[in-house]
């Protein structure tokens, strides 16, 4: 009983004491504190670094550094004052990432598919997007409290059940907690970022709609995605739709962002 006390306790406090609003007013669970996520998020940037070639070709590092800037000059403070390092890897990976700290990482690879300045401001927008909403937080702090969760679980069914349904119980806990908590939240997380990336490239003059041919190129180099329900992100077409049903809304400020000056020209190098 005194264990049950514990775990109950932990996970009631933890649930108070950590709770916030995302950027888009969604209620979200951050348990870590900045400094130690930019710590954890440093550390990463810099191993991969250290593993992966980085492209020196001048023409490609000024695109993906051109549409970057772009981004982070219309980012909300104090992430548009800050200090952010972008890196090209030299690798066909079609994928981009950005990184508690301050880091953004693209893949060669990903020029491939993101056919012009807009689409990679798309991709590179939504990474962004999961810094500014604390995802990684808030991922980290989920799996804390589903772990709590199953804590709880644990100790309720070894003390109130016979072994063998004990055991049935912890099963169908386990699978609820993956597919009906961890993998929808993550699903939660992409859509977000997708609208954050949406608002960061009109603000900064890039077309939002070119989004959805980003995510139709996408879906043509998928091959083999599980179903949407047991995935951690949306479905191409999900995506699309959200996106042509969104962007239309953000025409206002994409002219705002050209009457201000913000018109990006960055010119993606030849193939």
């Amino acid at each position: 009983m005194r264990a049950w006390k514990i775990a109950a306790l932990t996970l009631a406090t933890m649930t108070v004491v950590s709770c916030s609003k995302s950027p888009t007013g969604r209620s979200q669970l951050a348990f870590l504190p900045e400094g130690q996520l930019n710590q954890m998020g440093e550390q990463s940037y810099e191993q991969m670094k250290a593993e992966t070639p980085i492209s020196d070709d001048p023409a490609i590092n000024a695109y993906v550094q051109c549409v970057s800037h772009a981004l982070i000059d219309v980012l909300p403070e104090p992430y548009s004052k800050a200090d952010w390092e972008i890196t090209v890897f030299d690798q066909d990976t079609v994928n981009a990432f950005a990184l508690p700290g301050n880091n953004i990482g693209v893949y060669r690879g990903l020029l491939d598919v993101a056919e012009n300045q807009h689409q990679l401001a798309a991709v590179i927008g939504h990474e962004i997007g999961h810094v500014i909403a604390q995802h990684s937080n808030e991922r980290v702090s989920s799996n804390m409290a589903v772990g709590a969760g199953l804590q709880l679980g644990a100790i309720f069914a070894n003390q109130e059940l016979e072994s063998e349904n004990a055991a049935l119980l912890m099963s169908a806990l386990g699978i609820g907690a993956q597919v009906g908590i961890l993998l929808p939240y993550s699903r939660t997380h992409e859509s977000e970022a997708d609208q954050l990336g949406l608002d960061y490239m009109a603000d900064a003059g890039f077309k939002p709609i070119e989004a959805a041919d980003l995510w139709r190129n996408m879906a043509k180099q998928s091959k083999g995605a599980p179903p949407e329900l047991l995935s951690t992100h949306p479905s191409p077409q999900t995506r699309i739709d959200a996106i042509e049903d969104y962007a239309p809304s953000l025409s206002a400020r994409v002219q705002q962002a050209h009457q201000q000056g913000r018109n990006p020209t960055c010119q993606k190098p030849a193939s």
